[in-house]
C-alpha cells in the first residue's frame, strides 16, 4: 500500500513538472513571437562583439538596424528630436525607367528616400525595415560631424580652421600632429600614417576602438596620437576615420558638450527630425564621431534638404556664411578624374555631393536639381566591390538625375521614357 502511494506521488509530481515544463515551452514560444522579428534575427545571428568589420552577411543584416539597442555589445548617446517634425510632403512618382525591385535586391537596399524640391518623389523600404526603424550610417556620419565644426565656428567656440588641432586638444601636443591644421585634418592631409584597410585585422581602423581609455583623456586622440608621419602636411590625402575622430573630440572640447547634445541642439530639433537617433560611443564614452549615428532613412534625408537649404534650422543660420560652399566642393584630390572631397565630403564636378558609408550607406546631394537620395543597405563587402554593389549605386544616382532632366525636357513635366 505504502509502495502504490509513493509511486501515485510520484506520478502526480511528474505530471506537474510534465504541465510546468511545458508551460515554459510555450512562455516562450509565445516570448519568442511577441519580441519581434528584429530581435529574432538578431538572436539568431547574434554580433561577435563591437567590430562590425568582421561580423558575417546574417549578423549585419539582423545587427545594422538595431545596433544601438544593444547595449551588451556597445553603448550610446541619444540625439534628440524636437516637438515638431518637418513635413515631408509627396510629390509625383518618379519614374526611373529601370527595375526598381531589382536593384533594390540587389544591392541589397534596406531603405530609400528620394526628395526633389523637398518632396518624396520615392520611397521603398526591403529587407523587413520599416520607416520607423533605424539603421547606422557608418561614415555618413564624417559629413555630419563635419557640419557640427562649422556650426562651432559659427558660435565662436572654434576660433579659426588655420589653428593648430593640437590647440583644442591637449594629447596631441608633441605628436606627429604638431603643426597640423583644423582645415588639413577636415580634409585628411595631414600627412599621418593611418591604414584604413576594412578587411585587415591589424589596420588602424580595426585597432582604433581598442584603445584603453585613460582617466581625462580621450582614447581616440591617444591612439592618434600614437601614429607617425607618412607625408608633410598639407600635401597628400589619405581617408582616414581616425582623422574625423579627431574632430569630433575637437567639437566636443571647443564646445564643451557632447556630440550627440550639440548635433541635437543645433539641427536634429531646430530642423524637425521626426525621430530621436543615436550616435555609438568608444571605450572612453565618447562618440565615435567617424562613424554610426543610427537614424531613419527619411531624417538622413531631411539632413541632405538642410543642406540643400543652406545650413538652416529654426529660421537661424547654423553654419558660418560660405561654409556650404567650401565644404562640399574639392579640397584635396583624391586621385580619381571627376570626383574629389571637401571637409568630410565626396565631391563630383557635375557639382553634386554625398556622405558616404561602408556597407551602402549614402545621402547624395545635387543642388543643380535640388535632389536628394538617401539610403541605407547591406552590402556583402564593405566597399561594395565584390558584388558590384558600389558602381550599380553610383549608376542609379545617374539614374535618377536622368529622369529627372527628362521631365524637366518634356514639354508638360512629365517623365518620359
Amino acid at each position: 500500500m505504502v509502495e502504490r502511494c509513493e509511486e501515485e506521488a510520484d506520478m502526480v509530481i511528474l505530471k506537474r513538472m510534465s504541465l510546468v515544463f511545458a508551460a515554459l515551452i510555450v512562455a516562450a514560444g509565445i516570448g519568442w513571437i511577441l519580441i519581434g522579428p528584429e530581435w529574432r534575427a538578431l538572436l539568431a545571428h547574434q554580433p561577435y562583439g563591437r567590430d562590425v568589420l568582421f561580423w558575417n552577411q546574417a549578423q549585419r543584416d539582423a545587427g545594422f538596424r538595431m545596433i544601438d539597442r544593444i547595449p551588451f555589445v556597445i553603448e550610446s548617446h541619444a540625439i534628440a528630436h524636437g516637438d515638431t517634425a518637418r513635413d515631408l510632403p509627396e510629390g509625383e512618382p518618379l519614374d526611373l525607367g529601370l527595375d526598381l525591385d531589382a536593384y533594390l535586391a540587389a544591392n541589397r537596399t534596406a531603405g530609400l528616400v528620394i526628395l526633389q524640391d523637398g518632396k518624396v518623389r520615392l520611397e521603398r523600404y526591403e529587407m523587413g525595415f520599416r520607416p520607423d526603424g533605424r539603421w547606422t550610417s557608418f561614415s555618413v556620419a564624417k559629413s555630419l560631424t563635419s557640419t557640427l565644426v562649422g556650426a562651432a565656428v559659427k558660435d565662436g567656440a572654434i576660433r579659426s580652421l588655420d589653428d593648430p588641432v593640437s590647440d583644442y586638444i591637449d594629447e596631441l601636443k608633441g605628436s606627429a600632429y604638431d603643426g597640423v591644421t583644423v582645415r588639413q585634418v577636415l580634409t585628411m592631409t595631414s600627412g599621418i600614417d593611418w591604414n584604413e584597410d576594412y578587411s585587415d585585422p591589424q589596420s588602424d581602423v580595426a585597432r582604433f576602438d581598442q584603445q584603453e581609455a585613460e582617466p581625462g583623456r580621450s582614447a581616440l586622440a591617444t591612439y592618434m596620437a600614437g601614429l607617425g608621419r607618412a607625408h608633410p602636411a598639407g600635401e597628400v590625402w589619405n581617408y582616414s576615420t581616425g582623422e574625423t575622430n579627431l574632430i569630433g573630440v575637437l567639437v566636443s572640447r571647443a564646445t564643451g558638450r557632447n556630440l550627440g547634445g550639440y548635433l541635437s541642439e543645433k539641427i536634429w530639433a531646430p530642423y524637425g527630425m521626426a525621430q530621436d537617433a543615436t550616435w555609438l560611443l568608444g571605450n572612453d564614452g565618447h562618440e565615435i564621431s567617424g562613424c554610426c549615428i543610427q537614424a531613419s532613412v527619411r531624417d538622413f534625408a531631411r539632413f541632405g534638404q538642410f543642406m540643400l537649404e543652406g545650413g538652416k534650422a529654426g529660421g537661424q543660420n547654423v553654419l558660418p556664411e560660405g561654409w556650404i560652399e567650401a565644404a562640399t566642393v574639392t579640397q584635396a584630390d583624391i586621385g580619381s578624374p571627376g570626383e574629389g572631397y571637401g571637409y568630410q565630403w565626396w565631391t563630383w564636378d557635375d557639382g553634386s555631393y554625398q556622405a558616404d558609408g561602408i556597407f551602402g550607406q549614402g545621402i547624395f546631394i545635387d543642388p543643380n536639381r535640388n535632389l536628394v537620395i538617401a539610403s541605407n543597405a547591406s552590402w556583402t563587402s564593405a566597399l561594395g566591390d565584390t558584388g558590384g554593389e558600389w558602381e550599380a549605386r553610383k549608376a542609379f544616382y545617374k539614374a535618377v538625375q536622368h529622369a529627372i532632366d527628362m521631365e524637366a525636357a518634356s514639354p508638360l513635366g512629365d517623365a518620359v521614357p
